[in-house]
């Protein structure tokens, strides 16, 4: 399961596009998972049984974190331009309102 985990984040990867942080987190949480898997299933005789559940749980946690920071970003992004399209509307109403004083003066 660990290997069609990393399998489909390595095509996901191939695509030519930068990985997300959803992605990201997954990929590296399966590694480290699968890497500290291998370690305790070497200790009871079991390494690449280790190495898939390490793997597999690495990538659930990973993918938990990674999809949260994702959502926290795009939470972020979508704040970000909110604010910019304020600070726009704010502009161009101070643009107005110096037309209309400088309508008023000339009249």
């Amino acid at each position: 399961m660990s290997l069609a985990l990393v399998g489909t984040l390595g095509l996901a990867g191939c695509s030519g596009q930068p990985l997300s942080t959803r992605e990201e987190g997954t990929l590296g949480g399966a590694g480290i998972g699968a890497v500290g898997g291998t370690i305790v299933g070497a200790a009871v005789g079991h390494p690449l049984a280790g190495a898939a559940i390490g793997g597999v749980l690495g990538g659930g946690t990973g993918y938990a974190v990674g999809n949260s920071m994702q959502n926290q970003q795009n939470a972020n992004a979508q704040t970000e331009s909110q604010v910019q399209q304020q600070q726009q509307e704010i502009e161009n109403q101070r643009e107005q309102i110096q037309q209309l004083k400088s309508q008023s003066e000339t009249e």
